[in-house]
């Protein structure tokens, strides 16, 4: 197992875990004790996790993984939900997309999309996310206007007060959301509040709203909110999410598709 690899592994079971010991750590990745102190030696000097005596801990329940390290993560249901989220986007729609792992696969998904191959533009994209920006920049068949802003090292999105003379200016047709909780009662949220407030604008800015997730975001709350549920048209998320919990989002209005 590549360092790397190893590194994504520790994060996910910290999330998961809250702490994580040494010789737990060791035998869940099969690899030495020594290994795993070094590896929770270097992650603690990025500040990525707090060392204790004999292991590690998240930084809090705010904690963010950078978006490097969340790839890997449900990655075959969010290329299901991305295609699914791609195929509700029409030819000549001004679609903005905001970051995230879930939405680069929406990007990702209209890229390939044969019917989107020629026009000009076929489609109109608003992101505040540069990866986005740059994987969608290449290909001619897709206009792509950058809000402006600060970047925000772990999840590569622009936010701050330069977003909101560019999103002041134009009009959506849909705004697809990336989020880190999705709620009935407390609708979509997000770790960062300015990174909630450019979602949120795209929300205002838009005639409909999507929010793409895999369901282990679907019931949980973070600390920034972007919009509440009724503001939400469509959720696009996997078969794994809780019967109950889909039931509520319907009876609050919100379609519900799962793939």
């Amino acid at each position: 197992m590549s360092r790397d690899a190893r590194w994504k592994a520790l994060l996910e079971l910290l999330v998961e875990r809250g702490r994580l010991d040494v010789e737990e750590a060791a035998v869940e990745l099969a690899v030495s004790s020594a290994t795993i102190r070094r590896d929770f030696d270097q992650l603690a000097e990025q500040q990525m996790l707090v060392r204790t005596r004999g292991g590690a801990v998240v930084h809090g329940v705010s904690y963010e993984l950078p978006l490097r390290y969340k790839t890997a993560r449900h990655a075959s249901e969010k290329q299901r939900i991305a295609k699914a989220v791609a195929d509700l986007l029409a030819p000549g729609e001004a679609v903005g997309l905001t970051g995230g792992t879930t939405t680069t696969e929406v990007a990702r998904a209209l890229a390939v999309r044969s019917d989107l191959a020629s026009g000009s533009p076929a489609m109109t994209i608003v992101t505040n996310a540069l990866n986005i920006a740059n994987e969608l920049a290449v290909r001619p068949q897709f206009k792509i206007v950058l809000t402006g802003g600060v970047a925000r090292p772990q999840s590569y999105e622009l936010v701050g007060p330069l977003a909101d003379g560019v999103l002041g200016q134009i009009t959506l047709d849909v705004a697809v959301l990336g989020v880190v909780g999705f709620d009935v009662f407390h609708g979509a949220a997000a770790h960062d509040e300015a990174e909630a407030a450019i979602n949120r604008l795209l929300c205002e800015r838009a005639e409909r709203v999507i929010v793409a997730t895999d369901s282990s975001k679907l019931g949980r709350r973070a600390f920034a909110r972007i919009c509440a549920a009724e503001a939400v048209d469509t959720l696009v998320t996997d078969t794994g999410a809780d019967a109950q919990t889909v039931r509520r989002f319907e009876e609050a209005g919100v379609r519900v598709v799962a793939v």
